[in-house]
C-alpha cells in the first residue's frame, strides 16, 4: 500500500512538473535584479529553480550542524534508558545507595524523570535517609503532582494513616486504579466503608482487578460498611440494599450477624446467618450463630439440631449445638454435643465450653481436667485422658449418620 501511494505521489510531481514546464516554455519571462550599481538578468524559470536550489542548500547545512547535537542527545537518552533499567534493578535487589545514584542520573532526562525520581525516593526510603526522601519527593511533586500524590498515598497507607491517604488522594480529577484501591482501602480503614461504592465502582469498570480479587474486595468492603454502622436502623437500611448474592457471602452476613448483636438485634443476626447456611454450608457461620447472645426467639437450639441430618460431622455445628445447650442449662445435652465435636476434631474451644458445663454442675476435677485440656490443645500438646467416657460412649462419639443423595446412594463423607 505505500508503494502504491509513493507511486502516485511521484507520477503527480512530474505531471506537475509537466504541466509547469509547458506553461514556463511559451514564454520564459524575464528577472533583473540590480544591486550596488550591478544588474542581473535571468529568465523566470531558472530563477525559481534557483531559488529552490538556495533553500535546498540552507536545509541541507542546517540538517548537517544539528546532526552531532541529534546524535549526542539520543546518545543521552540511550544512556538514560540504561540508567533508569539499571537503577531499578539495584532497586530491587535492595541496593540503596547504587539504585538512587543511577536513578538521579536517569532523572535529568524529561521523559524519563517521573519513574526515576519515584524510584529515587523509594531508594532513599529503604537506606533510611528522611532528608533525601523529602527532596526527592518535593522534585517528584514539581515535575508530576499526581504521581506525587500517589506515591504519597501509597507510604501513608503502608502505615494506616486512612485519612492521610484520602487527604493525599483528594486532588485527584481523573483517579488511575492504584489511586481507586488506596481510596477504597481507606476508607474501610477510616470508618467510612459505606462510602468506598464509587471507587469499586470504578475499578470494575477500569476492569483494574482479576474478577476473584474484585469480588474479595466487594466483600471485605460489604463486610467492614455493615461493621461500621452507628446505628440499628442504619444497619437494617445497609443490609436490606445488599443484593442476595451478598447477603449469603460468609463475611458480610457475619459481619451483619456481630453488627446486630452488638445494637440489640441478636435474633435478627441469628436468623440471617440461618438463611446462610441454609442455602450454603459454612463452618465459621455455623460457629459464628452460636456465639452470638441469646436473644428472644426460643427456636435457636431446635434449628441448629436440624441441621445435624445433612452435617453430623461437623465439628462447628456440634460445638454451637453445645453452647446453646450450656446458655440453657441443658448439661448432658451440652456435655454429649462437646465430646461428639472432640471426636470429629473440634479443638481449644469444645474443651473450654466442657470446662465451664462441669464448673457449672460442680464437678471441679473435670473442669479443671478440660481447661487443661484446652491449654494443652492451644499449644499443640498432648492432652490429658479423660476417665469416665466408656467405651460405647466413645465409639457413639465417632460415630456419625450415613449420608445419601436423593437417588438414596451413600455419599463420602465431606
Amino acid at each position: 500500500m505505500n508503494l502504491y501511494r509513493s507511486l502516485l505521489w511521484w507520477l503527480a510531481l512530474a505531471a506537475l512538473g509537466a504541466l509547469g514546464w509547458t506553461w514556463f516554455s511559451q514564454d520564459l519571462g524575464d528577472v533583473v535584479v540590480r544591486f550596488r550599481g550591478l544588474t542581473y538578468t535571468t529568465t523566470l524559470a531558472y530563477f525559481v529553480i534557483g531559488w529552490a536550489l538556495l533553500w535546498f542548500a540552507l536545509w541541507a547545512l542546517v540538517w548537517l550542524l544539528k546532526l552531532p547535537v541529534q546524535a549526542w542527545r539520543r546518545h543521552a537518552r540511550q544512556l538514560a534508558r540504561s540508567r533508569l533499567a539499571t537503577g531499578l534493578e539495584a532497586l530491587h535487589q535492595g541496593r540503596w545507595q547504587r539504585a538512587e545514584s543511577l536513578l538521579l542520573k536517569a532523572a535529568e532526562e524529561p521523559l524519563l524523570r517521573t519513574p526515576a525520581l519515584i524510584g529515587a525516593r523509594r531508594a532513599a526510603d529503604g537506606r533510611g535517609d528522611v532528608e533525601a526522601a523529602a527532596r526527592h519527593q518535593a522534585a517528584l511533586l514539581a515535575q508530576d503532582p499526581q504521581a506525587a500524590a500517589l506515591e504519597q498515598a501509597t507510604r501513608l497507607a503502608a502505615q494506616s494513616r486512612h485519612e492521610d491517604v484520602l487527604a493525599a488522594l483528594a486532588p485527584f480529577a481523573s483517579a488511575p486504579p492504584a489511586a481507586l484501591l488506596l481510596q477504597a482501602r481507606a476508607l474501610a480503614g477510616a470508618g467510612r466503608a459505606h462510602e468506598a461504592q464509587a471507587p469499586l465502582n470504578a475499578l470494575r469498570r477500569e476492569q483494574a482487578l482479576s474478577p476473584a480479587a474484585l469480588a474479595a474486595l466487594e466483600l471485605e468492603l460489604n463486610a467492614a460498611a455493615l461493621s461500621q454502622a452507628p446505628q440499628a436502623d442504619l444497619l437494617l437500611q445497609r443490609w436490606n440494599a445488599l443484593p442476595q448474592r451478598l447477603q449469603h457471602a460468609a463475611p458480610v452476613v457475619a459481619a451483619f450477624a456481630l453488627r446486630s448483636a452488638g445494637l440489640g438485634l441478636e435474633d435478627t443476626g441469628a436468623q440471617a446467618l440461618a438463611d446462610a447456611l441454609d442455602s450454603q454450608w459454612d463452618e465459621s457461620l455455623v460457629e459464628t450463630y452460636g456465639r452470638l447472645p441469646a436473644g428472644r426467639d426460643p427456636q435457636r437450639l431446635a434449628r441448629a439440631e436440624a441441621w445435624l441430618a445433612a452435617h453430623a460431622a461437623s465439628p462447628g455445628l456440634l460445638v454451637t449445638l453445645g453452647r446453646l445447650c450450656i446458655a440453657q442449662k441443658l448439661w448432658g445435652k451440652a456435655e454429649d454435643f462437646l465430646h461428639r465435636a472432640l471426636a470429629q476434631g473440634a479443638g481449644p474451644e469444645a474443651w473450654e465450653l466442657l470446662g465451664h458445663a462441669w464448673t457449672a454442675q460442680n464437678d471441679s476435677a473435670r473442669a479443671t481436667l478440660a481447661y487443661a485440656n484446652a491449654l494443652r490443645a492451644a499449644r499443640g500438646e498432648a492432652l490429658l485422658s479423660l476417665s469416665g467416657r466408656s467405651l460405647r460412649e466413645q465409639i457413639a462419639d465417632q460415630a456419625v449418620a450415613e449420608l445419601r443423595n436423593e437417588h438414596g446412594i451413600p455419599l463420602l463423607p465431606p
